[in-house]
This record gives C-alpha cells, sequence and structure tokens, in this order.
C-alpha cells in the first residue's frame, strides 16, 4: 500500500523526479504545506527566497534562458501572481521554460469573491492569460500528474506554464503515487514538401542572407546554423535574442548595423528561430523581389504583416539540419565580398556614441567569452543592443519585446544561480536598478556572485532626452533621487566601488569576477546622445 504524503510533499517529491534543482520563491501561509514539503527533499532542491515576487519569475527566467533547463518559481496567490507577473510575461515574450508554481485560495472560496486572503478575480483566467497554459489543482491526488503535464509542456515547446495549488489540496493527504517524467519528444523538422520547396529557393540564391532569432539558441541549433551558412555562403545576423547563435568573431558574422546594410542587398532572407519583425511590428526589410524562407515554431507568426515564399512550422534545430542534407556539394565562397568594409563602417558609426560606446569595449575586454552579459534598458545597454559582441551561446540577455525595466538584476541571479562556473555581469541604469535593488540580500544571503554595473545619471535618460527633443527640455517625472550607490551596496555586505571612465570599470570589472563575489560597481553617467537613429535605421 503506498504510502500517504501531503499534497506539499507530492509536489516536492515530483518536481525532484522531474530533475528540478532550484526554486526562487518567497514562502506565505497559502504556501505553508508546500514549503514543509520542499523542506523534506533539500537534498536535491534548493530554495532560494527572494525580496520581491518579480525576482521569481525573472530569476527563474534567466536560470531557464541559460541553462537550458526549465527555471521554476513560487508565489502566493494574488498580489503575488500580479508581482511576478512582470517575469512571467518576459519569459512568455522570449519563449523561455518558466514554471510558475503559485497559491490559491482554499477550493471552498474559489470564485465566491467572499474577499478572503489576496483574493482576485479569476486568478486562473489571468494565468492562461500570461503563459501557455495554467492548471488549477483541485484534488490532492492530482498533484504529481500536474506537475510531471507542466514539465512536459514545457519541454515541448516555448513559453511559460503555471500551477495553481490550494492551500487545502496541498495540506490535503494522497496515496498518489510519484510519476515517472514523460519524455522530451523529437523536434519536428516541418512538413517535407515544405522543407523541400525552402532548399529549392536557397539552392537558387546568389545573394542569400540568414536572420537567427532566439529559437536557435533555444534549441541549440548554433552549429547547425553555421554548417547552412558555409554551405550556402550566407552572412548572418542575429535578432535581440537570437544573440550568441553565431559567434559575432565568426567571417560571416554581421552586428545589428551591418547586418541591416547587407540584408537589403540580400535575394533570398532565411529567417530562423524568429517571429520575423522589427521592433515596430514590420516585416524585416527586404530588397524588392527578395524572397523570403521562413523557419519557427509557431504558424501563427508567418501572418501578415509577413509574406513568406515558404513557410516551415518547425524546430529550428532539426529544419537546419534538414536543409543541409538537402542542399548538397561544397561550401560556397560568400558573395559579400566587402563585408569588413561594411564592419568598419558600422564601428565607425557606433564609436561617435560616446561615452556609451566606450563602455561597451570595456565591457566586451573584461568579461570571458562565454560570461553572460544581462543587458538592461539603459544609456549603456541600448548601444550594447546594437554593438556588443557576442562570443558563447546563452551568454547574453534582453527582454525581448516586452522591454521591461528593471528585469536585469533580478535575471542575473537566476543566472548565476544555474551557472555558477560563469561570470555573470548585469548592466543598469539608475532607474531599473531601483525596482530590483532589494535582492542585493539576496546575492549577499546565498553568495550569488552577479556583478551589478549600475550606469547613474539621476534620471530615467531615455525618457528625459525624448522629453528635451519632443516637448523643449519640458521635464516630468524624468529626475530621481538616488542614494549613494557604493555606501548602499556595502551596507549590504556587498563588495562595492565607482568607476569613473570605461579604464576604470574595466579594472573593477575584471577584479570583480575574479574574486568570485557579490560586486556593485557604480558609474556616474552624463547626458548621452541618442543612439535610436543608428540602431533602428532611422534618417
Amino acid at each position: 500500500m503506498t504510502e500517504k504524503m501531503t499534497g506539499g510533499e507530492a509536489m516536492a517529491r515530483q518536481l525532484a523526479r522531474e530533475g528540478v534543482q532550484h526554486i526562487f520563491g518567497i514562502p506565505g501561509v497559502q504556501l505553508d504545506y508546500a514549503t514543509a514539503g520542499l523542506s523534506k527533499v533539500t537534498e536535491s532542491v534548493t530554495f532560494i527566497a527572494c525580496r520581491h515576487e518579480q525576482t521569481t519569475t525573472f530569476a527563474a527566467d534567466g536560470y531557464a534562458r541559460t541553462t537550458g533547463k526549465v527555471g521554476v518559481g513560487m508565489v502566493v496567490p494574488g498580489p503575488g501572481v500580479l508581482n511576478a507577473g512582470a517575469g512571467l510575461v518576459t519569459s512568455w515574450s522570449v519563449g523561455s521554460k518558466v514554471l510558475l508554481l503559485t497559491g490559491q485560495l482554499p477550493t471552498r472560496g474559489l470564485g465566491r469573491q467572499l474577499g478572503m486572503v489576496h483574493e482576485i478575480p479569476d486568478q486562473t483566467a489571468i494565468l492562461r492569460s500570461l503563459s501557455r497554459g495554467a492548471e488549477l489543482v483541485t484534488d490532492p491526488d492530482r498533484v504529481p500528474g500536474a506537475i510531471r503535464q507542466a514539465m512536459a509542456q514545457l519541454a515541448n515547446g516555448p513559453g511559460p506554464v503555471a500551477v495553481e495549488l490550494p492551500p487545502d489540496i496541498l495540506s490535503g493527504r494522497t496515496a498518489a503515487e510519484l510519476l515517472t517524467p514523460q519524455p522530451k519528444a523529437t523536434p519536428e523538422a516541418g512538413d517535407a514538401a515544405a522543407l523541400d520547396r525552402a532548399a529549392d529557393v536557397l539552392r537558387a540564391a546568389q545573394r542569400p542572407f540568414i536572420v537567427a532569432g532566439g529559437g536557435v539558441v533555444a534549441s541549440e541549433a548554433h552549429g547547425a546554423l553555421l554548417a547552412l551558412a558555409r554551405r550556402l555562403g550566407a552572412p548572418v545576423t542575429t535578432t535581440s535574442n537570437g544573440r550568441g547563435a553565431i559567434d559575432d568573431r565568426d567571417p560571416l558574422a554581421l552586428l545589428t548595423v551591418a547586418g541591416r546594410e547587407v540584408q537589403e542587398r540580400a535575394d533570398v532572407l532565411l529567417i530562423v528561430g524568429s517571429r520575423g519583425l522589427t521592433q515596430s511590428a514590420r516585416a524585416l526589410p527586404a530588397a524588392e523581389g527578395c524572397k523570403v524562407v521562413h523557419i519557427t515554431l509557431e504558424a501563427k507568426d508567418f501572418g501578415p504583416p509577413r509574406h513568406p515564399t515558404v513557410s516551415v512550422a518547425a524546430d529550428a534545430a532539426a529544419a537546419l539540419d534538414a536543409l543541409a542534407q538537402r542542399i548538397e556539394g561544397p561550401d560556397r565562397r560568400c558573395w559579400a565580398e566587402d563585408l569588413d568594409a561594411v564592419r568598419a563602417r558600422e564601428a565607425a558609426a557606433l564609436a561617435k556614441l560616446q561615452p556609451q560606446w566606450s563602455y561597451c569595449e570595456a565591457l566586451r575586454r573584461a568579461i570571458p567569452d562565454d560570461g553572460v552579459l544581462v543587458n538592461e534598458l539603459t544609456q549603456v545597454g541600448y548601444v550594447a543592443m546594437a554593438g556588443y559582441p557576442v562570443h558563447a551561446p546563452r551568454s547574453y540577455l534582453w527582454p525581448g519585446f516586452q522591454a521591461t525595466l528593471g528585469y536585469g538584476y533580478p535575471t542575473a541571479l537566476g543566472v548565476k544561480v544555474g551557472n555558477p562556473t560563469r561570470a555573470v555581469v548585469s548592466i543598469t541604469g539608475d532607474g531599473g536598478f531601483g525596482y530590483g535593488l532589494s535582492e542585493l540580500a539576496t546575492a549577499a544571503r546565498y553568495g550569488i556572485a552577479v556583478v551589478v554595473v549600475v550606469f547613474s545619471d539621476g534620471a530615467y535618460g531615455n525618457v528625459q532626452r525624448m522629453q528635451d527633443a519632443q516637448f523643449d527640455g519640458v521635464h516630468l517625472g524624468t529626475e530621481l533621487t538616488n542614494p549613494d550607490w557604493v555606501a548602499l551596496g556595502r551596507s549590504f555586505g556587498v563588495h562595492s566601488e565607482r568607476a569613473s571612465d570605461p579604464t576604470q570599470l574595466e579594472m573593477a570589472l575584471r577584479r570583480a569576477i575574479d574574486a568570485d563575489r557579490p560586486a556593485l560597481i557604480e558609474v556616474p553617467m552624463p547626458a548621452c546622445p541618442d543612439p535610436w537613429g543608428l540602431i533602428l535605421g532611422r534618417n
């Protein structure tokens, strides 16, 4: 006879069986039996208590995107879920594998609007709107199955999943057996006829060009991408979430500005692992008459304003391998013989954006090739988005089309937990850092050796510059009152110092990375020139 256990114990044991090693969470009354269950599996699952619920899902996202594993967050219902929503919707926008475990009301109160603690109208519907799916568990016997189903969903598709566990389900007794994890399905290469057509178009191309998105990184398709690019002699550029799909030092690799120039000369554009849209929701720019082969997981991403010549709904790695098998022959010479000149023009344009570009160069010199840069929405970060060279897979993060201000430092904590031997650097502005600065306590408590660089200009600088340009310098809500950042970091027990120029930043970063301890580096910043004309290609 199977020994009975609580629903919370069933949850914890099934998570351990699924291979979960870390959970980012905040305990609370509806989760008492969940944390009690986790306390019995500490030999295999580590619970990291955060200081704000948004960090639970941000950290889970960073963990997932840089390890390829499922990142797990846990929060109380109601305000806990709403606070965690920013990280959940960020993981949805970038397609990362995040499992959110949430409390709920006791089952007797569900849907009755009785004013119970943490009640909000239809939490399940809210979670379903922000994720690929959410299950409300209403029977303790269902707990192992709900966890296994969620993990299987995450193994076989992009985006977050949520499981709601009411307190009476967590405290209830069950004799349900733990379940064997479902094996990951074999990735689909896509429709064979569509792949044949795509291969025909690419084989006939005189000037092929590849745009690689986050799906290439997520599916570990780096080798397949490079093999096909060499077979075709095609230059490659990446989207913001595709950075690391190719080493930016490769002869075929082009960063944002250079890539845009060459892309508009192509006669065939291969878009792989990306929605295929610009930041303003337009189809990627292409020359008149250019044919487009679009490969991505979900068929909905082929619709207008995109009009692909051939579309293939498929896993990036499987589809790229299938195309390489169809396009035989020796590797072609790259058709664009002026790539070095294009890169030189890009470098000259970036160098005009000072001091941002010099700080980007200092970051690249100091961070090891496999070190992870978590890039935030800040003056240096915007330029890094276009010009920071990425050398290894899963070594650069951006919040996708959510553009989530304040995501950076909490996300970086999850990155470091999942990658303890890699250097992890978060760059942020004083505005964005204000959202998650309490997590300095989390870094100190658990020894999470993230180095955060705070570029401090005393303002929401990007918004303030726009107010200057559009409203004759009338500012509203953009000035910030900041603490002494170095003193603040030290008060948490975090090594902290100030760097006043790019050389000092490089030296401070090297020291902090070598010390492998939590660190904060403040960099005072002046007003910065507008980078958006260069980054977005506006005249």
